[in-house]
């Protein structure tokens, strides 16, 4: 076979899983019978190295990236090496949903982590039999390499990604991580359920406008104190299979090309032997003009990040970059990048295979701790009630003047607010799909099954409230003489060519669940507008999509791609007046809803003051959604830009909304849902009850719904620092830690990290130490008496800070500790934690980590020792150890 003809082969196989009808890949000849790589006695490294010294230069090139084809002769089947798991089985239709990471972290909960992951592991494996039923083992988003957590510190509330990490403090992202990672993985290396991966390696967390050409030098201080340590855990404590290396440079080398990154810290000093994946497109903007640039072209751009230890390419879909499958070639032909290199990362990468089990499926031998797995043991109501259980630990009590809970039902309840009906307010961003939503306003009229309730938007999360046209003012001709809308669709998502099929539907919507589309739609017609004034328009939607009224462009956000948009347009039109419509969509995925909706002229939130006014109780849920917060996002709008936010208070349009509610008179709940923090200062001060929600979840309007009930008693602790305004923060590029967090801001906040309500009252003992003094090597223990006091059993979250007084330049305090207790009311438990080392250490100017000589002050209790008016300081209590010695720390 020549190398022209091979590379068509394995183009073809990346297209589509194989080649076995090929008579080109024929030509290559068959497998040799009795190679080692066919012994499954032996280990995966052994099989993994003989396999590769089988395999061509272009056969080698075309692995290393994501959608790696098939190579028949040699019984190797294509994989697809791209699939998400932040918080449950991403992007493959049904799966449990459970809250977004920054809700996991909220539940300051390893244990309740631990179980989740073991329930998203089964259902990884449980789709990757429905997969190879179905024949699409090999697309994307169905392997069993799961690209999360996502450990990235969040240090300013301006980052859309945020919602996807877990806080702003490294021990806490650390502890998470790891009962995350173990519990996705399992406890038998050779035959995991699953590999994580630990991302985004290193220094990262927007803005994400400028994330393909941030070039971000910390101080050797806060790299070592901020920026490693998570990923420090997730490698030498958490074992994860994979780390992603970022977009951005650190110190002026690209991170998927820093041999300092990749081999000096990751494998040299914390023995990581796993593989290294790039982030998509963060290979090419090694060399990429309007990226980084660091290289003239992309042969020194990956030969520089092989040389560096990086394994995979993961392309860019958005862009359309290359897997940069031509470069690697050229670079060996070329003597650039010696071919041993590249055996060296594609050994990796065939080891990671071969330990997953992806070529000896689905016959897996007995003892292996996936052989039990069914495809059947996806999205079971089992694992929705967990759902339900792991929301319920992620809510926090902000502010409760005792208007909760709501022991009895009243007679009347409104529900208000642009996020109490909302899918999006579920899920967050990297979702899988719900087969059983339950929104807010789901799960009060189930809780509340005796109350009237009421329902009224009242506004939408940036703009009017937005409600689907109505079918009775749709069209097919200028007098509006017949209703409905001429309907073309096409099989492809670009509108080409000649429609599959054409008719008449009433409306501009369309809802499809499997198998996979790639279509568009076009609907065109007339618009009879019910009153005079300007009305805004959007094609509710995941994929991109057009409106044109009376001719003029509307809002055109076609070729969004993957990151969806609440976009609109605005255009004035006249009561009566009949004009022409064209509405246009693509559809991609495996399940979606598209629908026409529009904002009228009249005021919608006069309708919602009018349900406030008639009830007993108002709960309204508002705050923030992915369509606002997130990934390199289209939208620009006044607090946000770019998927991140450039104010942290509650948007306009809501905050007018809440304080008209309030004039009522009447009780309000605010559920705020959101995954970054947000000034909410005016509710803080005027509503009775104010419950942080995040977005909790597939089953997440039942959690809320129990809470408000008191059916158990809140004990979610905040994972970061609620600031006031965003005048508090230093520049959102600045990625100096001064004056950021708890740990380094000594500013008065909304809300400390590490705080929040409960329905109980707690009491905690002085804590008592097993030495009061310690060599600098020593360990020592901290125990804690804590006591419910209150008349609810409640859990309760206990957090150990320690302050190195007169060190410099140590942290304000750092949390070092924390478990959460289950307590029945009147009950005692003594709560008991293990300093040592990391622990007790600092770290100096020079990027040196060292245990100090001196005094240590510790804190135990339900928060951290701070208040503010009106919000008093949690219960605990402080003792202090003495270090005789100092001590340095191997890296």
């Amino acid at each position: 076979m020549t190398n022209l003809t091979r590379s068509v082969c394995l183009a073809l196989t990346a297209l589509a899983g194989t080649c076995a009808a090929s008579s080109a890949c024929a030509q290559g000849g068959g497998q040799d019978d009795g190679e080692a790589y066919l012994d499954a006695s032996l280990s995966a490294e052994e099989r993994a190295a003989d396999l590769v010294s089988h395999m061509t230069l272009e056969e080698k090139a075309w692995q290393t990236g994501n959608a790696a084809p098939a190579i028949p002769r040699l019984d190797i089947p294509a994989y697809d090496w791209w699939n998400e798991g932040l918080h449950g089985v991403a992007r493959a239709g049904f799966a449990t949903v459970f809250p977004q990471a920054i809700g996991l972290a909220a539940t300051w909960d390893r244990e309740t982590i631990a179980e989740m992951g073991e329930i998203i592991r089964v259902e990884f494996r449980a789709k990757r039999l429905q997969a190879l039923a179905d024949g699409s083992a090999s697309e994307r988003y169905h392997g069993l390499t799961v690209w999360s957590p996502n450990i990235n510190i969040f240090r300013d509330p301006r980052w859309g990604r945020g919602q996807e990490t877990y806080g702003e403090d490294p021990y806490l992202t650390g502890e998470i991580a790891i009962a995350f990672i173990k519990s996705l993985q399992g406890d038998d290396p050779d035959h995991p359920w699953v590999n994580a991966t630990a991302k985004h390696y290193a220094v990262h967390s927007g803005p994400e406008s400028n994330r393909h050409r941030e070039d971000i030098h910390p101080s050797p201080y806060d790299f070592e104190d901020t920026y490693l340590p998570a990923f420090r855990a997730a490698v030498v404590e958490g074992g994860v299979d994979a780390i992603m290396c970022a977009y951005n440079a650190v110190d002026g080398v690209p991170a998927c090309a820093s041999e300092e990154l990749m081999q000096t810290i990751l494998r040299d000093q914390w023995d990581f032997d796993g593989y290294v994946l790039s982030d998509c497109g963060g290979a090419a903007n090694v060399y990429r003009e309007d990226s980084l640039n660091y290289v003239d072209t992309g042969e020194e751009a990956v030969t520089l990040s092989f040389n560096a230890g990086m394994d995979l390419i993961c392309g860019d879909f958005r862009n359309e970059w290359s897997m940069e499958t031509e470069h690697i070639i050229a670079a060996v032909e070329n003597d650039m990048l010696d071919e041993a290199v590249l055996d060296r990362s594609l050994e990796r990468l065939f080891t990671a295979r071969i330990r997953l089990g992806l070529f000896d499926e689905p016959d897996y031998d007995d003892d292996v701790p996936y052989a039990d797995v069914t495809a059947e043991d996806n999205d079971t109501p089992e694992h929705r009630a967990k759902s339900v259980t792991v929301a319920e630990k992620s809510m926090v009590l902000l502010k409760n003047d005792g208007l909760l809970p709501i022991r009895e039902a009243p007679d009347k309840i409104a529900v208000i607010g642009p996020n109490a009906d909302s899918l999006d307010a579920l899920i967050g961003n990297y979702y899988g799909t719900p087969s059983h939503p339950v929104t807010i306003l789901d799960g009060v009229r189930k809780r509340f099954a005796d109350s009237e309730i009421t329902y009224v938007q009242g506004t939408g999360l940036i703009g009017p409230a937005e409600t689907p046209v109505p079918d009775d003012v749709l069209c097919l001709d200028k007098a509006c003489a017949k209703k409905g809308l001429k309907a073309e669709h096409f099989d492809n998502e670009n509108l080409q060519g000649e429609p599959v099929s054409t008719g008449v539907e009433s409306n501009a919507a369309f809802e499809w669940f499997s198998p996979e589309r790639h279509t568009s739609v076009r609907w065109t017609g007339y618009l009879k507008a019910p009153e005079s004034g300007e009305y805004r328009f959007r094609f509710s939607s995941q994929n991109g999509y057009r409106v044109f009224v009376d001719g003029k462009t509307v809002i055109d956000e076609w070729g969004v791609g993957d990151a969806p948009s609440i976009a609109s347009g605005a255009i004035s039109l006249e009561e009566g007046e009949i004009y022409p419509i064209r509405v246009e969509g693509f559809q991609r995925g495996l399940r979606g809803e598209q629908k026409l909706v529009w904002s009228r002229p009249s005021d919608a939130t006069g309708p919602a003051v009018a349900a406030a006014t008639d009830a007993d109780l108002v709960i309204f849920v508002g705050g923030l959604t992915a369509r606002v917060e997130g990934e390199e996002m289209r939208i620009e709008t006044e607090g946000f830009a770019g998927g991140d936010r450039t104010a942290i208070g509650l948007p306009a349009p809501q905050q007018t909304l809440l304080k008209a509610l309030h004039e009522t008179g009447k009780p309000v709940v605010f559920v705020l849902m959101n995954g970054s923090a947000v000034a909410v200062n005016w509710a803080d001060e005027n509503i009775p009850a104010i419950i942080e929600a995040w977005y909790p979840g597939g089953q997440g309007g039942d959690a809320v719904a129990n809470l408000i009930a008191g059916d158990f008693s809140p004990a979610g602790r905040l994972p970061v620092t609620f600031y006031r305004s965003v005048d508090q923060l230093p520049a959102f590029t600045d990625y100096s830690m001064e004056g950021r967090t708890y740990r380094y801001f000594d500013g008065e906040v909304l809300y400390p990290f590490g705080y929040g309500l409960s329905y109980s009252s707690f009491d905690y003992g002085k804590p008592k130490l097993s030495a009061k003094k310690i060599e600098g090597n020593g360990e020592v223990t901290v125990s804690v008496e804590v006591t419910n006091t209150g008349d609810m059993d409640s859990d309760e979250v206990a957090q150990l800070y320690v302050t190195h007084k007169g060190v410099s330049p140590a942290p304000i305090r750092a949390l070092q500790g924390f478990k959460r207790i289950h307590l029945k009311k009147g009950e005692s438990k003594t709560v008991s934690f293990t300093l040592k080392d990391r622990a007790l250490s600092v770290v100096g100017e020079d990027g040196a980590r060292f245990v100090p000589k001196g005094k240590v002050e510790i804190w135990v209790g339900g928060g951290q020792p701070v208040g503010r008016d009106g919000l008093p300081t949690p219960p605990g209590g402080k003792t202090t150890l003495r270090i005789t010695s100092s001590t340095d720390l191997p890296d």
